[in-house]
């Protein structure tokens, strides 16, 4: 009896501990990935649309807020920024370009542009005067660092701002495919591009948020067309501006907007093509100036080189016998 009680132990043993760690394995997942409660996630969701929607338009929070009062309130920046209404709406449409939308987005610019001026007239005047002195080539520098870097924020806007219509540009086909099917399986324009900004967030976040913002808009209360219009202007982009008029015309006069939305989609995959076909051709030239700067060099060494060695050691034996 006690061969067999001891047989029965040492085969339940591991049974047990395998038990022992699958329940403790178990209970581990089931504590990581235990799902919230209900009124929990969709308080999480709610507080997320809301966080989007004042992203969106631009509102601030508190502290900001405070620091934008101070800007307004000081006389340096309003010196700085453009008098002219036109000169301000431009200022204003390349924050957009850019992706800034809040009001003190021209305050907070010539903020940066003033103090980079500043610092770059203190520093570079400072050094400048210990490195050379008092003479007129001290004043020029200091005066040209001071003026590169207030410059310099206009110079980086320019390159967001290009750098966001090309996100556009590249992810709006995409984009239009997604709508073509929202619209033909019975989803209705709105509906359309609220579905596709849920979509590509991920994946075009730039793309998302400008129709997120469309979203907002019609929610709102704005005509349809208001929105489609400013959406065309406010990004820049060539393409999505000739989209917006397509489904202007198209919501105006009661034609397809799945078959205006695809043949747009296909114009503009071809004209992508084409600028990628283009780019493929200019390599052959862009190519000679490193081939001759860099590796023609090299080649030459290597093929003229021995020979240039071997007439220097035959040649210069006869010169100076003779």
């Amino acid at each position: 009896m006690s061969i067999l009680a001891a047989i029965s132990i040492q085969h339940l043993l591991p049974v047990a501990l395998f038990g022992l760690t699958a329940a403790v394995v178990f209970l581990l997942l089931q504590i990581i990935a235990a799902d919230k409660p209900r009124a929990e996630a969709r308080l999480e969701v709610l507080s997320d649309q809301n966080r989007r929607q004042a992203k969106l338009l631009g509102v601030t929070s508190k502290k900001t807020d405070k620091v934008a009062k101070v800007l307004e309130k000081s006389n340096f920046t309003k010196s700085l920024q453009p008098q002219k209404e036109e000169d301000q709406v431009k200022l204003r449409d390349k924050l957009n370009y850019a992706g800034f939308r809040s009001e003190n987005a021209i305050n907070i610019l010539y903020m940066l542009k003033g103090v980079g001026a500043i610092s770059g007239l203190v520093l570079s005047g400072g050094i400048s005067l210990i490195v050379m002195g008092f003479v007129k080539q001290t004043l020029m520098t200091t005066v040209g660092v001071g003026g590169m870097l207030f410059f310099l924020p206009d110079i980086f806007l320019m390159l967001m701002a290009k750098r966001r219509q090309e996100k556009i540009f590249l992810g709006l086909p995409d984009a239009l495919d997604l709508m073509v099917v929202c619209v033909e399986a019975g989803l209705g324009l709105d509906q359309a591009m609220r579905k596709v900004s849920d979509e590509m967030q991920k994946l075009y976040p730039t793309i998302s948020d400008e129709l997120a913002l469309c979203n907002l808009q019609l929610q709102m209360g704005r005509s349809r067309h208001e929105v489609l219009h400013e959406l065309g202007s406010r990004t820049g982009v060539a393409d999505l501006r000739s989209l917006a008029s397509i489904l202007i015309q198209a919501d105006k006069f009661g034609s397809s907007i799945a078959q205006a939305l695809r043949v747009q989609s296909n114009s503009m995959r071809t004209r992508r093509a084409q600028m990628a076909e283009e780019k493929a051709a200019k390599t052959a030239v862009k190519l000679i100036f490193p081939l001759v700067l860099f590796i023609f060099p090299g080649i030459f060494v290597v093929l003229v080189g021995p020979a240039a060695i071997t007439m220097v050691r035959e040649m210069l034996p006869m010169l100076g016998s003779g």
